[in-house]
């Protein structure tokens, strides 16, 4: 199986590719989809949902997992976010994929075993679980947490089937 990863922000996406077979985890691809800040916000959103079709096809996952938006302090901030996931949520839709949405905490207790860990443990069992990946960067690291997260979900579904 084939899951797709997203980390949704306005300014970069992360996104992460990976393959689960059993319990057997690999990586496939990851990377960053950034939009111009110069741009409207109309067409920074318009552009997101062109890459991430693009990135849709090219890959052709058969499961995808997302992030849930976390509140900031600064509520501009989190409505860009939210708009940014909506448009992240449609793309997936769109695809035929129903997308599994996780908290950050519950993405840092499935990759690291506690929902407090810090950035930097997450990213390091990221490479650990993902043996010789080589990560496009902070939101690609946590995209294929969110993809991680998914597969174990997945996994525990089908036992408990």
């Amino acid at each position: 199986m084939i899951i797709l990863g997203l980390d949704p922000g306005l300014g970069t996406t992360g996104w992460g590719v990976i393959r689960a077979e059993g319990n057997r985890l690999s990586h496939v691809a990851n990377g960053r989809l950034k939009t111009d800040t110069a741009a409207s916000l109309a067409r920074r959103l318009a552009h997101l949902d062109t890459m991430l079709a693009a990135l849709l096809v090219d890959h052709a996952p058969d499961a995808a997992a997302v992030e849930e938006v976390f509140v900031n302090a600064n509520p501009q901030s989190t409505l860009k976010l939210g708009q940014a996931r909506g448009v992240v949520l449609l793309s997936v839709a769109r695809a035929g994929i129903e997308p599994g949405e996780y908290a950050a905490r519950l993405v840092k207790k499935a990759v690291v075993g506690t929902g407090a860990a810090e950035k930097p443990q997450v990213h390091a069992m990221v490479a650990r679980l993902l043996p010789g990946v080589k990560i496009d960067g902070a939101d690609a690291a946590d995209a294929l947490a969110v993809a991680i997260c998914h597969a174990h979900h997945l996994a525990s579904a089908r036992r408990i089937a």
